[in-house]
């Protein structure tokens, strides 16, 4: 089955919580029976076909071989429901317009880039990586960073000391996009959990703040700040890479699991900063009296530069657009939000003249997100533990855009 000439196209994350084959340990003592595996292989399937996204980022995926099982599986379906709803051509409606929405393209199993994770190890030790499926295939060779070529330090001031990273907990996945003229460069990634980093000691089977019967609250909150400096060393990172790509002139799409809101810290490091809306209020760098201003020329460049750079919420163009605010990708403890993106650069922005495409609704499939402390939370065993979100873009002719 071939599309119509492109012009609508749309671009999910989903976060699949530990993808991998039966029987075998990913966490200590977690691990598929067959059955469980088949129930949650027949629910992505499912969830795959309820998206029918063209570009997919997954998250947690211990294994492409699953991965791959589970693509069959919804290319599977994918005919079955076409060979059910779409007539042949024996019938004379069967070039209806209705009947092209219907279809459901399978994807192409040649078109999936797997990034592995550099820190898995042993059963019970894995880690989890990351993959990218497009129907529109990909330019160039996938692009995989975890491992950094120069340790990154951090220093601090006013006190002293450093961060240093040599390697992201998980790995960043770049990818470059044919979508109609254009290439699209799309990273995805799944930061640092909140979940606190504790350092056993050499010797011993467990970090003491792991023993929640000697409960330490002052060393439990040092490794939830750990977490937060890991999350948010690994965000630089990803916008370094970001912001090299906007300078190249290429648009830029960033999606995963943030494991923080739109605005953490971590999140706005990766999007960039929101400009003032005039600078020429504002005392210079190098002031030297009350009067040393930035002229108001200097305003208009210092406000290009920032938003030349910038990234935006999928969700909240959205929300901007249809006045709804009712979107959360995660739930536990009681607190419902959204800790998936999509961030797109100014190539997609609505007030960018020369956009190269209009974002027209984005949705989010979570009806499945439970309460952690809910009777039916069990079933996010299986289930994923996040919703999946896509936006939905339409690109602009290039007349449009040179207007």
């Amino acid at each position: 089955m071939t599309k119509p000439e492109l012009t609508d196209f749309t671009l999910a994350s989903f976060n699949v919580k530990n993808l991998i084959g039966p029987d075998q340990e990913y966490y200590q003592f977690q691990s598929y029976t067959p059955e469980e595996y088949a129930w949650k292989r027949d629910w992505m399937a499912d969830q795959m076909l309820s998206l029918d996204a063209d570009v997919i980022g997954f998250q947690e995926i211990f294994e492409e071989s699953a991965l791959r099982d589970v693509i069959r599986e919804a290319n599977l379906r994918a005919d079955e429901l076409n060979k059910t709803t779409i007539p042949d051509r024996s019938k004379r409606y069967h070039r209806k317009a209705i009947f092209r929405k219907l279809a459901v393209e399978p994807w192409d199993m040649r078109h999936v880039a797997f990034a592995p994770n550099v820190n898995d190890g042993t059963p019970g030790h894995r880690r989890p990586g990351l993959a990218v499926l497009s129907r529109f295939g990909f330019v160039g060779t996938p692009e995989v960073v975890q491992e950094l070529p120069e340790p990154l330090s951090i220093p601090f001031t006013e006190g002293g000391g450093h961060f240093t990273l040599t390697r992201l907990s998980r790995p960043i996945l770049k990818v470059r996009i044919p979508v109609g003229d254009q290439v699209i460069t799309l990273f995805n990634c799944h930061l640092k959990s909140k979940l606190g980093e504790f350092i056993r000691p050499e010797g011993t089977d467990f970090a003491p703040e792991q023993d929640l019967t000697n409960y330490d609250p002052v060393s439990r909150a040092l490794g939830s700040a750990r977490a937060a400096m890991r999350r948010m060393a690994e965000a630089w990172v990803l916008r370094k890479l970001v912001v090299e790509e906007i300078n190249a002139g290429n648009p830029v799409v960033v999606l995963g699991d943030f494991n923080d809101g739109e605005h953490a810290v971590s999140s706005e490091i990766i999007s960039g900063e929101v400009p003032f809306k005039n600078y020429a209020w504002m005392l210079r760098h190098d002031a030297k009296t009350p009067r040393d201003r930035y002229s108001e020329a200097e305003s208009v460049k210092i406000t290009e530069e920032i938003d030349a750079v910038r990234l935006h919420s999928a969700e909240k163009l959205f929300v901007r657009k249809s006045l709804r605010d009712m979107v959360y990708t995660a739930s536990f403890g009681g607190v419902f939000e959204s800790i998936d993106q999509i961030f797109l650069s100014r190539a997609f922005h609505p007030d960018y003249e020369n956009r190269i495409a209009d974002m027209t609704y984005f949705s989010v499939l979570n009806d499945h997100i439970t309460d952690g402390s809910h009777p039916e939370a069990p079933y996010n065993k299986l289930a994923s533990d996040h919703g999946q979100i896509m936006a939905h873009l339409t690109l602009r002719s290039g007349k449009a855009r040179a207007k």
